[in-house]
């Protein structure tokens, strides 16, 4: 088994509804491997990265 370190991390209502969503569409176990398989997917395709991080996006503003 991997070694998993628990992590709070704040989230609007809106995102762990999107999450969730994600959750329900892709068969996933939760809402952590939803965030994992995000964070997997910027680890493997650093081309992407700043595209990804490079800007500060607000869709909740």
């Amino acid at each position: 088994m991997k070694d998993k370190t628990d992590q709070a991390i704040p989230l609007e209502a809106a995102k762990v509804e999107f999450l969730e969503q994600m959750v329900e569409a892709h068969g996933l176990s939760d809402i952590g491997k939803a965030v994992r398989c995000l964070i997997d997917y910027a680890r493997e395709n650093p081309d992407r990265q700043a595209l990804i991080f490079g800007e500060v996006r607000c869709i909740d503003c």
